[in-house]
């Protein structure tokens, strides 16, 4: 990142202007990689179990363990909520409002990603009861979203659509609906 946003120190970075900025697009994609990579590390010892239609799949003789199934979920969930959120503001007639929407995006999951690797590192070297934490990263996430939702509604960029309706019509279909699909993908 240090080499894509031209040498600028954590503190630039996440203070830098939209008209400011340069290089969004691959920022963007890096952090949505790490920020998908690291939850799918975190969740991936909590699925029960891989779906046995996922499990019988053989590509090249390797099937997915429950790492490769949480990552290809994980990755397919932002993608597809990444062009639906395009269709979107694209579909409402504010499609420049896009690239401000990502760029701002990313700063919020750059800060997620790091909070990720974090419990990634907690997670894996120090001894913590699996089932006693798996509580507490459910307030975790519950908080992030939560907080994500109103960082989103009171940015100084505006990213959301002025309009209220569209406001909630976002929230619902591309925040709510996306997460309650994945978590029923994953655990059930």
């Amino acid at each position: 990142m240090n080499i894509v946003e031209r040498e600028a120190n954590l503190k630039d970075f996440l203070l830098q202007k939209y008209f400011d900025a340069s290089n969004n697009l691959p920022s963007w994609v890096i952090t949505s990689c790490v920020t998908a990579l690291t939850l799918s590390v975190l969740i991936s010892q909590y699925i029960p179990t891989v779906p046995k239609y996922v499990a019988e799949l053989q590509i090249l003789g390797y099937q997915l363990n429950k790492f490769g199934f949480c990552l290809i979920a994980v990755a397919l969930f932002y993608l597809v909520k990444s062009s639906l959120g395009f269709l979107f503001f694209q579909s409402i007639g504010d499609g420049k409002k896009w690239t401000i929407f990502y760029f701002t995006s990313t700063k919020f999951y750059f800060i997620l990603s790091f909070l990720l690797i974090i419990l990634c590192v907690a997670h894996y070297y120090f001894p913590i009861d699996r089932n006693k934490i798996f509580l507490y990263y459910l307030f975790f996430f519950s908080f992030v979203f939560i907080f994500k939702i109103f960082f989103y509604l009171f940015h100084k960029n505006k990213i959301l659509p002025e309009k209220w309706y569209y406001k909630f019509l976002y929230i619902c279909t591309l925040q709510i609906a996306p997460i309650l699909l994945l978590w029923k993908l994953l655990f059930f």
